[in-house]
C-alpha cells in the first residue's frame, strides 16, 4: 500500500495539467509557400525474415508519398542486417514508386502505404481501372519480392539491372561485412522523375559496416550513421525517424510539425516534436492492454506541459542540429533554408556514395564524442529515451501532438509471448536508467522542473512495480483459499465499539432489524449484524 501511495504521487505529476494541440496547416502554406525546409526521414530495419522486405517497402512508399514538395524530401533505409533481399525490394520499390505516388497525389488517397490502401479496398477514389491495374503491379511487385526473401536467392537478369548488387558476394554476412551506401533515386538528378515527369524523393539505401571485433550499438548506431551519411546527400535541418513496421497513416504530418517548428512565438523552443504510436493489428478485447492507450491519451499530453514528452524512438520529428549536440540559447535562430539544394558541379553520385561509405565505417566513431555529446546515446536498451532526456536537459522543449487521424500506424504484440517480450525489453531498459547516472532526479536536477523528471519515473519505476502488484495478486487470493482473514480482527472489536449497529437489511424477508441490548435467540444465518455480527430482530 505504501508503494502504490508513492507511485500514484509519481504518476500525478504529468495528469494535473495535460495539453491538447492542433495545427493550421492552412496557415503554414499561406506564409511559407515554397519556403519550407527539407526533411530527411530515416527508416530502420534489422533482419529481412523478422521484418519482411515487402512489409519495409510499404513503410518507405507511404513515407515517399507525403503532401509535401518532393525536392525536399529524402528518405534513407538503414539495414542492419545487410542484406541483399532488402536492397532488392527497396531497387522494386524505387521502380514501383513511379507509378505509385501519381497515383497518390492524383486522388489524394490515404493511408499512402499500398499495403494498408489495397486491404481496405477503396476503389471509389479512381476508376476501377487503373486501380486495378496498380494493384496488379503491387501483387506481382510483393509476389517477386516474397518469392526472392523464400528462394534467399537474387536471379542474374536483376543483379544486371543494377551496379548495388554487386556489393555482395558470399562472403557477407549480416554481422560481417562492408559498408554498403546506394543512392537508388538521385532527386537532384533529372532522371529521377516520375511516369508523369514530376520529381521523386531522394532514396537511399545504406548498410553501415559490421565486424566482429566491433559493438554496433543496435539502432542507435544505426541512427547515427544515417545523420553522417545524410548529412553529405541532402543535409536538411530536419530528420524524421519512424520504424520499419509503422507506415504512415496520415498525409499531412510534415507540415502539422513543422507547424510547430516555425512558431514565432515559441518554435525556436522546440527540439523535437513527437507522435503516439497507434496500431491497427490490435485483438477487439486487447487482452494484453497494448493499445498504449493511456500513455497516448494521458501521461504524454500531460507530460507536455511539463517541458515536453519523452522521445520513444519512432514517429518522431527532430532538429538536425540538437541530434548534433546543440545547445538551447535564447537567441537561437534555425536556418531552414539549410541543406544541400543541388549537385555539386562535376560530383558525381558514385563520389557522393564512396564519400558517405567513410562515415559508415565502424571505426569512425571511436575517440569521438558520438554516442555521448552527439546523436543517440549508447549504452541502454532504450537509447531513445536517454537521448530525449539529454535533449531536455540541454535546454530544449518538445511538444506532443495527436492528431484525431493518427499520423502513423503499425503493428503491436497480439500474443503473450510477444507482449512479455516487448514489456519485458521497456521494462528493463527504462529501470537501468533510473538505476544509472542518467536517472531522472539526479541528471535532470537543475536543468529540468520535478514534476517532468517525476514523468519520466513513471516508466523508470515499471519494473519494481511489478513487485507489489505480483504480491497483491497472489497474497490475497491464496488467504481467501486458505480461509485466513485479510484483516485484524481487532479491527472488528474497535469497530463494533466505534459505530454501534442501528439498521441491517435481512438478506431473506428484505425487512429491516434493529440491534438491542437483550434480544431473543433468533436463526443467526438469516437475520444477524452484518458490522458487529450480533442478532437482530424485526422492528
Amino acid at each position: 500500500e505504501l508503494w502504490y501511495a508513492a507511485y500514484w504521487v509519481v504518476t500525478q505529476s504529468v495528469r494535473w495539467s495535460p495539453v491538447r494541440r492542433c495545427t493550421f496547416r492552412d496557415r503554414l502554406t499561406a506564409r511559407y509557400g515554397d519556403r519550407l525546409p527539407g526533411v530527411d526521414i530515416f527508416v530502420c530495419t534489422a533482419d529481412p525474415l523478422s521484418e519482411p522486405p515487402s512489409l519495409v517497402i510499404s513503410t518507405i512508399l507511404s513515407v515517399m508519398a507525403y503532401n509535401y514538395p518532393a525536392e525536399k524530401l529524402s528518405v534513407y533505409l538503414s539495414d542492419d542486417g545487410g542484406s541483399v533481399l532488402t536492397f532488392y525490394a527497396m531497387w522494386e520499390a524505387s521502380l514501383f514508386a513511379k507509378h505509385w505516388l501519381p497515383f497518390c497525389k492524383r486522388y489524394n488517397i490515404e493511408p499512402r502505404s499500398p499495403a494498408a490502401y489495397f486491404s481496405e479496398s477503396y476503389q471509389d477514389l479512381c476508376t476501377p481501372k487503373e486501380w486495378s491495374f496498380i494493384k496488379d503491379m503491387y501483387d506481382e511487385m510483393t509476389e517477386r519480392i516474397d518469392t526472392a526473401v523464400i528462394s534467399r536467392k537474387i536471379p542474374e537478369e536483376i543483379r544486371s539491372n543494377h551496379k548495388g548488387f554487386y556489393e555482395w558476394n558470399p562472403e557477407i554476412t549480416s554481422k560481417n561485412h562492408q559498408p554498403i551506401v546506394q543512392v537508388l533515386i538521385d532527386g537532384k538528378d533529372q532522371k529521377g522523375v516520375d511516369s508523369e515527369g514530376n520529381v521523386l524523393p531522394t532514396l537511399v539505401y545504406m548498410a553501415r559496416e559490421k565486424r566482429p571485433q566491433h559493438h554496433h550499438n543496435f539502432k542507435a548506431g544505426a541512427m547515427n550513421a544515417l545523420i553522417r551519411v545524410s548529412s553529405v546527400i541532402s543535409n536538411s535541418p530536419v530528420i524524421m525517424n519512424v520504424d520499419c513496421d509503422m507506415y504512415s497513416n496520415n498525409n499531412d504530418t510534415i507540415r502539422d510539425a513543422l507547424c510547430f517548428f516555425l512558431d514565432e512565438e515559441m518554435g525556436h523552443k522546440i527540439g523535437f516534436v513527437q507522435y503516439p504510436q497507434n496500431y491497427n493489428n490490435m485483438t477487439k478485447n486487447n487482452l494484453y492492454g497494448n493499445s498504449l492507450h493511456v500513455i497516448n491519451e494521458v501521461e504524454m499530453g500531460g507530460m507536455d506541459s511539463l517541458g515536453g514528452p519523452l522521445y520513444v524512438g519512432t514517429g518522431c520529428f527532430h532538429r538536425r542540429e540538437i541530434l548534433c549536440g546543440k545547445r538551447f540559447t535564447k537567441d537561437y535562430q534555425e536556418d531552414w533554408n539549410g541543406g544541400i539544394k543541388g549537385r555539386i558541379q562535376d560530383t558525381s553520385i558514385g563520389e557522393i556514395e564512396e564519400k558517405a561509405k567513410s562515415l559508415a565505417t565502424c571505426t569512425y566513431e571511436h575517440d569521438t564524442q558520438w554516442g555521448d555529446e552527439i546523436g543517440l546515446k549508447y549504452g541502454c536498451p532504450v537509447e531513445d529515451v536517454i537521448t530525449g532526456l539529454a535533449i531536455h536537459c540541454r535546454g530544449w522543449e518538445s511538444v506532443y501532438s495527436n492528431p484525431t487521424r493518427p499520423a502513423f500506424m503499425g503493428l503491436g504484440p497480439t500474443t503473450l509471448a510477444q507482449t512479455l517480450l516487448q514489456h519485458k525489453r521497456w521494462s528493463e531498459g527504462s529501470f537501468s536508467i533510473f538505476l544509472s547516472k542518467y536517472c531522472p532526479f539526479l541528471f535532470g536536477h537543475g536543468k529540468t522542473n520535478l514534476r517532468h523528471q517525476m514523468g519520466y519515473c513513471i516508466y523508470g519505476l515499471w519494473a519494481p512495480n511489478s513487485l507489489p502488484t505480483l504480491y497483491y495478486v497472489v497474497i490475497p487470493s491464496l488467504a481467501l483459499l486458505k480461509g485466513i482473514p485479510l484483516f485484524p480482527k481487532v479491527m472488528i472489536h474497535n469497530m463494533r465499539k466505534m459505530s454501534p449497529c442501528l439498521h441491517v437489511f435481512s438478506i431473506k424477508t428484505n425487512e429491516v432489524f434493529t440491534c438491542p441490548s437483550d434480544y431473543e435467540s433468533m436463526d443467526r444465518t438469516l437475520h444477524i449484524c452484518l458490522l458487529c455480527e450480533e442478532h437482530v430482530q424485526p422492528i
